[in-house]
């Protein structure tokens, strides 16, 4: 707070429009946050409410940003929502361990309509015991995220600003990532699960058009359909869910047309096994050598 008067001077500095998006989003964002420091995250109805006011404002509000920078239409609330609704219940879902060994009190924001199904406290999802409800419970987490996988396709390719575009293109894509990696994977309940940096460089260098993202989506989406179990008691809903959004991939015609993206990479060898295999084709060139020169 001793600063912000900075903040208050910059927010002065811009246009009207930028200045009324502002208002507006951060007051309504301010009430719904306040309304949860008491309210409890029971229902999927309370998730997608608490991550309406903390991430989907923060969609709407962009949305508004980009009009009234004259660079972009006006999406759809619903769209602009879902936006900021995949990425926050990716770091809600990924964020598990943080947040419920966070002192002095866990953040507790999966939805006990959820968890309730699998064990009797949240924080028994961490405990090895608990191991397969775990995972079920997860593989749930990731099934109700996937819900927004189309809207989010839908906002994108309706962006036309290149900046813009790869601005809100690039999270949604780290994002189904992330989720490729989280489900089915009880690391998320042990320590940290994130995407290598060398992917995470991979994704910001090659996503530059709609084609890009229409390849990830779609490769990501068949990294995490390889990983349901069909014995989830989720899987008829994830497969669905994931089915839905590979359909609108292929039918954008992106797909025959890209290069390889993330899975369909050329193999690349271990520096270990490509010395190995000099080392051994070393050795038998010297033994055919000794055995040449011996006649």
């Amino acid at each position: 707070m001793d600063q912000f008067h900075n903040v208050s001077n910059a927010f002065l500095e811009l246009g009207k429009g930028y200045q009324e998006a502002i208002e507006d989003i951060t007051k309504r964002m301010g009430a719904g946050m306040a309304k949860f420091i008491l309210k409890e995250v029971e229902s999927i109805d309370d998730y997608d409410e608490y991550c309406h006011y903390v991430a989907g404002l923060v969609g709407l509000g962009l949305s508004k940003l980009f009009h009234a920078s004259g660079l972009e239409d006006l999406a759809p609330d619903s769209l602009s929502n879902s936006m900021g609704l995949f990425l926050q219940k990716t770091n809600i879902i990924r964020d598990y361990l943080e947040d419920i060994n966070e002192i002095p009190k866990s953040r507790m924001f999966w939805p006990r309509e959820i968890w309730s199904k699998y064990v009797n406290k949240l924080e028994d999802l961490k405990y090895e015991e608990n191991s397969v409800k775990a995972v079920q419970c997860l593989n749930d987490m990731v099934t109700n995220a996937l819900i927004h996988m189309d809207d989010c396709l839908k906002y994108l390719s309706e962006l036309r600003d290149p900046a813009i575009f790869r601005f809100c293109a690039i999270p949604q894509i780290m994002a189904i990532g992330t989720l490729a990696l989280c489900h089915n994977n009880v690391n998320v309940f042990r320590g940290v699960v994130k995407m290598r940096r060398g992917l995470t460089a991979q994704v910001i260098h090659q996503t530059k058009t709609m084609d890009d993202v229409y390849g990830a989506f779609f490769d990501f989406s068949c990294m995490l359909k390889s990983k349901v179990d069909n014995s989830d008691p989720n899987a008829i809903k994830t497969l669905s869910r994931l089915e839905a959004a590979q359909k609108t991939c292929r039918e954008s015609g992106a797909l025959n047309k890209r290069k390889s993206y993330i899975i369909r990479n050329e193999p690349k060898y271990n520096s270990f096994l490509i010395v190995l295999l000099f080392i051994i084709l070393s050795i038998i060139f010297a033994y055919l050598s000794a055995n040449r020169s011996s006649y």
